[in-house]
């Protein structure tokens, strides 16, 4: 496939500089940023300082380098010494029907490539999802796609929450209800019923309901640690439960998880790794990273280079127990020895960032895993108008599931007052308001830049107007019937001839895609794609309205150009609207 016209001008631009004798990586080609040329080059400024000349004059040779490159349009001086480039016509039509012929339109593998595990969506058992999970599942779910669109090996974790003092709650507040069930004998260690005795709605009632008497009963809590503890020690009964939990957990996610159309490779839990963690202590006692300290066992991970104080990661507790850090670890090590991951990606909110850095600093001072192969992929929350955390207007947390039930009806509605999908029967138009209502709560989240907060304002996420999901879906629903029309009046996809500025400028932006995949990946930032898309949407609209695809007064090979041109931009749209996790519908 051909280079990109950017990688074409900046050979031609470095040329230039090393012919005059100047660092060849000051003819460094980036896009314009003020709309004087599409192109441009910075390097002037800096070789001045080398050659002991002014800015312009170091431009002025450049330029003067560049004079009759057949690829080069113009190059000119702007400012104190910038090179404004625009490239040549011919460039532009070889390149879009490179793009055309590509099957990823433009998209390359990764130059290196490697082996992810993104751990993300992390849910607790026995906890219905809420929109706390909002922001994981959408950016986990967008990195695992890019990743793999980009030709890496991934592998996805849930990494359910299955092992801590919620399941001792649980434990102990259900034998309260039900005390006769034989889970709690002690002396009964197999033959439990393949059916769990709770729902997910028990499960749901019963552990805030042990936690809040918990809070306010410190006899009560003892209960709920000697369970936690006993769980973790292997009493048989406590185990099945256990199985019982994840299992029934893991069937209402997957529930959840599916309607926010975001799947994981892996279902495991902080239990899974229960085994790896004796053997894995004892090591790192052996090699002399531990110590005790106030009855626990910890490691500490405190630098001399910190300008804030970490405290010390406590491997087991003062009563015995195996604590986050410690499961973290023992599943680094689990997934070190069945996946061998050159990279693991932790999609967690800022909230956590001290435990990671402890995690990480642990991993790689025992040698457990290199440091530098562990990232925190930290984001903000999602706030309401007040600009506080999300809730309900009773001051609850939101249930996933009841917000994704307001995306539909937003949805729908705005279908209507936008006078769309009219012809459809029932299950068409609720089909079409789903990927509506779920594109507007992705892309409202993605287009973010994910390490700040966002304000959830569903009415303005749903227009059909400005940078929002339903936007997008719109323009690609638009081409899809340009499309069909073109189909039924024997009009064919011809060669790619961009002659208006409307149109250079849609070469120009689908040219960008495979950058903005790049940088999105170098990142860990899928706002960057949502900003590719949103540009490619808007360009697409202002060639549909200066460039009439299919006007009876047009000759047949612009016809043929203009639409194959619009066809490019839908597959392009959809390739990156799909890695974002976006569904689009046939028509509206």
């Amino acid at each position: 496939m051909s280079s990109s016209i950017l990688q074409i001008l900046n050979g031609h631009v470095q040329v230039a500089f090393e012919a005059l004798d100047l660092p060849v990586e000051l003819g460094r080609v980036v896009v314009g940023s003020k709309g004087d040329a599409p192109f441009q080059c910075n390097g002037a400024l800096a070789a001045a300082k080398i050659a002991k000349k002014s800015p312009r004059d170091i431009a002025a040779s450049v330029v003067e380098k560049l004079a009759g490159n057949p690829d080069i349009e113009s190059a000119e001086i702007g400012g104190p010494g910038f090179i404004n480039l625009v490239p040549a016509a011919h460039v532009l039509k070889a390149r879009a029907n490179g793009l055309a012929q590509s099957e990823m339109t433009g998209a390359r593998p990764a130059d290196k490539i490697q082996k992810f595990v993104v751990d993300f969506g992390g849910p607790n058992v026995a906890k219905p999802m809420h929109v706390g999970h909002l922001r994981s599942s959408v950016i986990g779910d967008s990195l695992q796609r890019l990743l793999r669109f980009r030709g890496h090996s991934v592998v996805s974790d849930i990494h359910l929450g299955d092992w801590g003092l919620q399941m001792g709650h649980l434990i102990t507040e259900l034998q309260e209800e039900q005390p006769d069930l034989m889970y709690f004998d002690k002396d009964i260690v197999d033959g439990y019923p393949a059916e769990p005795p709770v729902t997910i709605d028990d499960l749901a009632r019963l552990y805030p309901l042990a936690s809040g008497k918990a809070k306010e009963d410190a006899e009560r809590m003892q209960r709920s640690r000697t369970a936690t503890a006993e769980l973790q020690g292997g009493r048989a009964g406590y185990r099945a439960l256990l199985d019982h939990f994840i299992k029934v957990s893991i069937a209402a996610l997957k529930t959840d998880f599916g309607a926010l159309g975001v799947y994981f490779d892996l279902w495991k839990g902080e239990a899974a790794v229960d085994p790896l963690i004796g053997p894995m202590v004892e090591k790192f006692k052996q090699d002399g990273f531990t110590e005790e300290s106030e009855g626990a066992l910890i490691i500490r991970v405190d630098e001399e280079t910190d300008k804030k104080e970490l405290p010390p990661l406590i491997l087991i507790s003062r009563a015995g127990a195996a604590l986050y850090a410690t499961t973290d670890l023992a599943t680094i090590q689990d997934r070190r020895d069945s996946i061998n991951p050159d990279t693991i990606l932790y999609v967690v909110d800022f909230g956590q960032s001290s435990h990671f850095e402890q995690v990480y600093r642990a991993a790689g001072k025992t040698g457990l895993f290199p440091r530098e192969g562990l990232e925190h992929i930290k984001f903000g929350t999602v706030n309401g108008k007040d600009g506080k955390r999300f809730r309900t207007r009773a001051g609850g947390v939101m249930r996933l599931s009841d917000l994704l039930s307001q995306a539909n009806e937003a949805a729908a509605s705005r279908l209507s007052e936008a006078g769309l999908a009219k012809d459809m029967d029932a299950e068409e138009r609720a089909e079409v308001a789903r990927m509506v209502g779920l594109a507007a709560i992705k892309f409202s989240d993605l287009q973010n830049v994910r390490t700040t907060n966002y304000i959830f304002d569903l009415e303005r996420f749903t227009s059909f107007e400005g940078k929002t999901g339903p936007y997008l879906l719109y323009a690609s629903v638009r081409i899809k019937s340009l499309l069909r029309k073109a189909d039924n009046l024997g009009v064919e996809l011809g060669e790619i001839c961009p002659d208006s500025e409307a149109e250079k400028k849609l070469v120009l932006t689908l040219d960008s895609f495979n950058r903005a995949l790049a940088q999105a990946e170098a990142k860990r930032m899928p706002h960057i794609l949502c900003e590719h898309v949103y540009n490619l949407a808007q360009a697409f609209s202002k060639f549909y309205a200066d460039c009439p695809v299919l006007a009876s007064d047009i000759a047949d090979d612009v016809k043929s150009s203009r639409l194959a041109l619009a066809e490019l931009t839908l597959r392009q749209l959809i390739l990156g609207l799909g890695i974002l996790g976006i569904e689009t519908p046939e028509r509206m």
